[in-house]
C-alpha cells in the first residue's frame, strides 16, 4: 500500500494544488477564523465543482464544528475541514466493493457509456490490459459503429492488450455487432466482454433509443447482463458529469463511474459530488495517459495520497 499511495499521490499533486492547496493558501492568507474566510472556503468549493448540494453539507459541518470545538485557530479549520471531506467519502464509499472483485460470472459483461471525447476508447483499452495481466481471457467489442476512428483505436488499444476484438464495418448496426460478440464469447469460455458504445448520434434521443436497445440485445443472450453499465466521465467538465449520468441512465441503469483525466483537472472537487448526489460510486480514477494510469478507486488510498503531505511519515 506504501508505494501505491506514494504513486497515486505523486498522479494527483496538481489536482491537490488547485483544490486543497488554494483552501489551504486562503487560510494562510486571512489568518483568522470569521465570516469573509468561511465565504472563502465556501467560494472555493464551488469553483472546484464540489457541487450547491455537497458544499452545503461541508459547510455546515465546519460550521458546526468551529462553533462546539471553538475554534479560533485558522489553520485548525484546514484540518477540520479536511476531516470533514475525509469522513464523506468513508461514508459515502463503505460498502463499495472494488471493481475486479465484483468479476463473478463468465464471462462478466461490462458496459461502457458517455460522451464522445471523455477517454471512454482509452479506459477501455487500459481495463482490458489490467484484467489480461490478471490472466483473464477478454474481449472487446467496438459498438461505436458511427466512428471509424473509434474502431481503429480499440483494435490498436486490443493489439497492445493481447486480447481479442470482435468489429464490424463503420455504420453497421451496433445491436447486431455486440450480439454477435456476446455468442462467440459464451461460446469460446472468454470471462469478460467489455462493450464500446457510442456517445454521439443526430440527437440525444436516438443515442438513448440505441442504448435501450443495447441493453435489450445484450439481456436476449445473458439475462443478468450488463453486469456493470460504466459512465465515463471527464473530471475536467466537473458539474456536466451530473446530467450525463441522468441521461443515459435513462437508458441503462448504471452501475457506476470512470473519472477520467483526475489528474491535471481544476475541477477535484468533483470526487466529493458524484457518489453524494447520484448514488453512483466511482469504480476507476484515470490519473495519465499511459496504460497503467487507470487506477481502482479506493477511498482509503485516495484520502492517503490526497490530504497527506508528501513529507508525512507514511504507514502500511
Amino acid at each position: 500500500m506504501l508505494n501505491i499511495v506514494r504513486g497515486l499521490r505523486q498522479k494527483l499533486a496538481r489536482t491537490k494544488s488547485g483544490f486543497i492547496g488554494r483552501i489551504a493558501e486562503a487560510i494562510r492568507l486571512r489568518g483568522k477564523v470569521d465570516d469573509e474566510l468561511m465565504e472563502e472556503i465556501e467560494e472555493i468549493l464551488l469553483k472546484c465543482d464540489t457541487g450547491v448540494e455537497m458544499t452545503d453539507v461541508i459547510m455546515q459541518q465546519l460550521t458546526e464544528r468551529i462553533r462546539v470545538e471553538r475554534i479560533t485557530d485558522a489553520s485548525l479549520v484546514q484540518t477540520a475541514l479536511q476531516e470533514i471531506m475525509q469522513d464523506i467519502l468513508l461514508a459515502d464509499y463503505a460498502e463499495t466493493a472494488s471493481l475486479w472483485d465484483e468479476i463473478d460470472a463468465k464471462p462478466y459483461v461490462i458496459v461502457f457509456v458517455g460522451v464522445n471525447g471523455v477517454g471512454k476508447t482509452t479506459s477501455i483499452g487500459k481495463v482490458a490490459k489490467s484484467l489480461s495481466e490478471q490472466g483473464k481471457k477478454v474481449m472487446i467489442i467496438a459498438g461505436d459503429t458511427f466512428r471509424a476512428a473509434a474502431i481503429e483505436q480499440l483494435a490498436i488499444w486490443a493489439e497492445r492488450a493481447g486480447t481479442t476484438i470482435i468489429k464490424s464495418q463503420p455504420d453497421a448496426d451496433p445491436a447486431a455487432i455486440i450480439y454477435d460478440g456476446i455468442a462467440s464469447a459464451l461460446a469460446k469460455g472468454y470471462d469478460v466482454v467489455l462493450i464500446d458504445t457510442a456517445g454521439r448520434q443526430h440527437t440525444r434521443e436516438n443515442l438513448m433509443k440505441e442504448l435501450s436497445k443495447i441493453d435489450r440485445t445484450i439481456k436476449k443472450l445473458i439475462s443478468e447482463a450488463p453486469h456493470q453499465a460504466l459512465l465515463v466521465v471527464d473530471a475536467t467538465t466537473g458539474q456536466n458529469a451530473i446530467s450525463q449520468a441522468d441521461n443515459f441512465n435513462k437508458a441503462m441503469a448504471l452501475t457506476g463511474i470512470i473519472l477520467t483525466k483526475y489528474d491535471g483537472t481544476s475541477k477535484g472537487g468533483i470526487i466529493f459530488n458524484l457518489k453524494h448526489n447520484l448514488n453512483l460510486p466511482v469504480k476507476l480514477l484515470g490519473v495519465g495517459e499511459g496504460i497503467g494510469d487507470l487506477e481502482i478507486f479506493d477511498a482509503r488510498q485516495f484520502i492517503e495520497a490526497f490530504f497527506t503531505t508528501s513529507n508525512k511519515e507514511e504507514t502500511e
